[in-house]
């Protein structure tokens, strides 16, 4: 297996209404306007994508049908920023787009700066800010 996720894809309860939080409220990039039943937005290195949580269950298997998420995920995608300003700036858009502020920015143990914010759906975004490197496409360098 190449060391490469092509696609992260998250089960919501209403297509439409993730689709404005994460096209109209973050800004993220997408074509699709989830008339196909499905959004994709392209980010750099690795697809999101907003898939209606049941048809997300049916497609694994039988065995998944009916089944709920709990409150906490156990999953936290992250958003690393060039500028310490970001995370607090990145959070107040999440907020403004109806998501919901978990830990505000703040030092972290490892010498960053980082705060959580979940979507509409409880999926939970950590926004942080360090010493990390950027390749010139815009992926995180991991020393």
């Amino acid at each position: 297996m190449e060391p490469r996720i092509s696609i992260v894809t998250l089960g919501v309860q209403d297509l439409a209404r993730s689709l404005a939080f994460y096209r109209d409220g973050l800004g993220l990039p997408t074509t699709w306007t989830g008339d196909r039943g499905v959004v994709f937005f392209q980010t750099t290195g690795t697809c999101l994508a907003l898939y209606p949580f049941d048809k997300l269950a049916e497609d694994v298997g039988e065995s998944w049908i009916g089944a709920r998420k709990s409150k906490f995920p156990g999953i936290a995608l992250a958003h690393n920023v060039r500028e310490k300003e970001e995370v607090d700036r990145i959070l107040s858009q999440a907020e403004a787009a109806g998501g919901k502020i978990e830990k505000p920015g703040q030092d972290t143990f490892w010498g960053g700066y980082a705060g959580y914010f979940s979507d509409l759906d409880g999926y939970l975004w950590e926004v942080a800010h360090g010493a990390f490197e950027f390749n010139e496409d815009g992926s995180l360098q991991i020393p």
